[in-house]
């Protein structure tokens, strides 16, 4: 009897596979970073740093795109953070100052700009490394290893750059929309000349919605705004005023929905969802056919308010909610 062939084992479901190598090299092997005389911008860089007070380590290519870097002991008075980026978090800070005072040793370099203004002396900024940064301030260090990198637009890629603490939704817009009002002052460009940097649009308006309500639920209409939100086409100092207008209807929606919450709760409906539940219930896009048009961010927002005023609590049941679900609201 022949026998059965062998069948290959099926993931479990849900599980994504590895991405495979595309097998074909790139970039510059291992003897390459080193292999040629840095241009003359790095150079000045290196004579900075050590006019500094500091110390250049090494200047090499970094290995996938060939860009140079200085790899750098830096004074760590003069680093500092973006100042765009998110607040330091208390707890993440200490559990730092525990593990690199149990251990002796500081392994994990920032990642710096330099940066010169004619009001002070030069600064290093990091728009990644604030905790290891106040960490390692906490603990009395003098002095602090870095990666330099010669082109000061590293400062503003932080989304892109930020891998010491995944960010909540709070944080990622809070540190798009800080940014964005550094980036007004600089000149003529628009929106989408930062799309690596901003990430989604959606987080710049919701960025001024918790610039204004520090508890706002932005989690709540987060899916709603990445659909109906894009890149404004005016520079940042025009479109700064149409943001500023789409964050008030949102928080004039979100006026709207906690009066419906409220009245949910005085009928006895408790949930950490309740938000979600009605937004979800006046989103124009929940049952919307995918060959449809898509809405601008004005018909949607014009849609749900509308929406948000015919709601009636009376004819919501707790079995309504319990087949909810989505972010909690962060108000709670």
């Amino acid at each position: 009897m022949a026998e059965k062939p062998f069948k290959k084992a099926r993931s479990p479901k849900g599980t994504k596979r590895r991405r495979k190598p595309t097998g074909t090299s790139t970039g510059l092997a291992a003897t390459e970073l080193q292999a040629a005389a840095p241009p003359g911008e790095v150079a000045d860089l290196h004579r900075a740093i050590e006019g500094d007070g500091g110390k250049a380590l090494a200047v090499y290519r970094e290995p996938y795109g060939g860009r140079w870097l200085v790899l750098a002991a830096l004074p760590i008075d003069l680093v500092e953070p973006t100042p765009y980026q998110r607040n330091l978090s208390d707890t993440h800070v200490r559990k730092l100052e525990t593990v690199i005072g149990k251990i002796g040793r500081f392994l994990d370099p920032l990642i710096t700009v330099r940066l010169t203004k004619p009001d002070h002396e030069a600064r290093y900024w990091t728009p990644n490394g604030n905790h290891r940064l106040s960490a390692m301030k906490t603990l009395g260090a003098k002095s602090i290893i870095s990666i330099v990198v010669p082109e000061t637009a590293a400062a503003y890629q932080i989304l892109a750059l930020n891998t010491e603490k995944a960010h909540n939704l709070r944080e990622k817009a809070l540190e798009v929309i800080r940014m964005y009002k550094e980036l007004v002052r600089l000149g003529e460009a628009t929106e989408d000349t930062y799309a690596l940097e901003f990430d989604e649009p959606s987080f710049i308006t919701l960025g001024l919605c918790y610039e204004e309500r520090p508890r706002f639920s932005g989690g709540a209409y987060h899916p709603v705004l990445k659909r109906v939100e894009e890149f404004l086409k005016q520079p940042l100092h025009e479109a700064m005023g149409i943001r500023q207008q789409r964050a008030k209807t949102v928080l004039e929606l979100d006026d709207l929905i906690v009066q419906q919450v409220e009245a949910l709760k005085t009928r006895g409906l408790t949930s950490p969802y309740l938000k979600s539940f009605v937004v979800a219930r006046v989103n124009p896009l929940r049952f919307r056919p995918k060959d449809a048009a898509p809405l601008s961010f004005e018909d949607a927002l014009d849609r749900m308010t509308q929406a948000a005023q015919k709601f009636n609590p009376d004819k919501i049941k707790m079995d309504d909610l319990a087949k909810s679900g989505g972010a909690v609201d962060e108000s709670e």
